[in-house]
């Protein structure tokens, strides 16, 4: 079994609701979640800003799945919650789980980099992972507080309520 991190986001219907769902369809999948960060609403980033804005979380899990097998599973709950393969990159979505972390793996395929190739560079990751981990190293980069300071202005982070419930 690993420790890892996955990260949450909803911009379409009952944000809290999706992220919910996604932690409670996790369990079907091999994922046992331990913890969650709380929520955050933060604006659109990436390729798509006209868009509303998300709510975003962590949830530190863990899981006997190898890196492929747990990206199939988080993106089986994604079309289990109504996301559409195809979709036009970083556009409005009901629920997107990415893997960011699994413990101190450095994997790269065409389908998945470990970490997260975006992991140093999102503040909407960032806060959530160091609300559940202050002192969270990501592997080949150091420590994610420096990388959070690191960035400069903008990504505006809010809180939008408490962690999401993980049943423990």
């Amino acid at each position: 079994m690993r420790l890892g991190y996955l990260g949450l986001g909803s911009n379409v219907g009952d944000r809290r609701a999706n992220l919910q769902a996604a932690v409670e369809d996790l369990w079907a999948h091999g994922i046992e979640v331990l913890a969650s960060s709380s929520v955050y609403e933060t604006e659109p980033v990436g390729e798509v800003l006209d868009q509303p804005d998300f709510y975003n979380a962590c949830v530190r899990i863990e899981t006997g799945l190898e890196p492929h097998d747990l990206l199939d599973a988080c993106k089986a709950v994604e079309r289990a919650l109504g996301r559409e393969t195809g979709g036009v990159r970083h556009g409005p979505r009901p629920i997107d789980v990415d893997v960011l972390l699994l413990e101190d793996v450095e994997f790269e395929s065409e389908r998945l980099r470990l970490p997260h190739c975006e992991v140093l560079s999102r503040r909407f990751v960032l806060t959530p992972l160091l609300e559940l981990d202050p002192d969270l190293e990501i592997p080949g980069a150091g420590r994610a507080a420096d990388a959070l300071a690191r960035l400069g202005p903008g990504q505006e982070v809010r809180r939008a309520g408490p962690p999401l419930d993980v049943g423990s």
